[in-house]
């Protein structure tokens, strides 16, 4: 910094201004210091930075499950909100949470430095982890749906099963089937509950759901069982993501059944490639951008210790319904 200073013209605590973006700084000083650092190809020192400031400007996520588009479009979200706000990512990737592997990931990222973590926690025993462990720094959570009492970012999973089921109804279909996701998953468990209740809302007994792992081939198979049913009261089916409903289109497919014309399908996600599908797919988006953008937020809330009250910790983001062709109004 001492030779940027030099080169610059100005004082060690001006260049430091500059670097911290501080509004007291002539443009044409400002300007020329931008420039001796970019002519010396200056970078800061983060070691000597959070031994002077006490802070390292390094934030730490836990996550799993990462190969899922879920997952790893959430960890994007995240890496690019934190970049946005001045933050690096240090990020653990577990084959499972357990109190075992998350204790052991909070260490490793304290030992780090990090000033805050946030661990997306999708399926049950992690929020159970979460709850039992004490840590040193906030945590938020993402992806653990509903019913939470920790600091958490989600998109409001039963909204989204009720916008697509309620599509459907609308459509002209008498009841709705779904295939629901892992048992596990409390994400997977809300989309089903908003699927059922807003079947019985509308006086109709949901049918037995079908379960798969988020994999198109466990799609494949439900759709192989459920185009069985077909012409046996099965018009519309709401999958719980679009990769299995990929596999429920080919199963139809295969089995002669028309979509939309004999079955509409509905799925959950809008994956890059839902558009693209035979025929493109009617399907709930979840905005990522924002859960990453929230999340931050709220974690630097906490670091700041502009600590949320109440529910103001716990942020519910709205998904959208996108209608596509593989629906249209039923005709019997």
């Amino acid at each position: 910094m001492a030779d940027v200073a030099r080169q610059a013209g100005v004082s060690h605590q001006t260049v430091s201004r500059v670097l911290g973006d501080h509004p007291n700084v002539r443009i044409e000083t400002r300007a020329r210091v931008l420039h001796a650092i970019e002519e010396m190809g200056y970078r800061r020192n983060s070691s000597a930075r959070a031994l002077a400031t006490r802070r390292t400007l390094t934030l730490g996520v836990v996550a799993s499950n990462t190969t899922l588009y879920g997952p790893a479009s959430t960890l994007f979200a995240l890496e690019d909100a934190a970049r946005a706000e001045g933050y690096l990512v240090s990020t653990v990737s577990l084959r499972e949470l357990t109190v075992e592997t998350l204790s052991e990931a909070l260490d490793r990222l304290s030992e780090g430095g990090v000033e805050g973590v946030i661990a997306l926690a999708p399926q049950r025993s992690a929020v159970e982890a979460l709850t039992e462990l004490r840590h040193p720094f906030p945590v938020v959570a993402v992806g653990t749906g509903s019913g939470v009492e920790i600091p958490s970012v989600n998109v409001d999973q039963r909204l989204g099963a009720r916008l697509a089921t309620g599509h459907l109804l609308a459509m002209g279909h008498r009841t709705v089937w779904h295939l629901a996701g892992p048992e596990d998953w409390q994400e997977a468990a809300d989309r089903a509950d908003g699927w059922r209740a807003t079947l019985e809302a509308a006086g109709v007994e949901p049918p037995s759901p079908l379960r798969g792992d988020w994999s198109p081939l466990s799609g494949y198979r439900a759709g192989q069982e459920l185009a069985g049913w077909v012409g046996r009261g099965l018009t519309a089916v709401f999958v719980a993501n679009d990769q299995m409903a990929l596999g429920v289109l080919r199963a139809l497919r295969e089995a002669g059944v028309r979509t939309p014309q004999d079955v509409a399908v509905v799925g959950f996600d809008d994956i890059p490639e839902s558009e693209f599908f035979a025929p493109p797919l009617t399907t709930v988006r979840q905005d990522f951008s924002a859960v990453g953008t929230r999340s931050i937020a709220l974690l630097l809330d906490l670091i700041e210790g502009r600590t949320p009250s109440g529910t103001s910790s716990r942020v519910a983001i709205e998904p959208q319904l996108l209608v596509r062709a593989s629906t249209f109004p039923y005709q019997p």
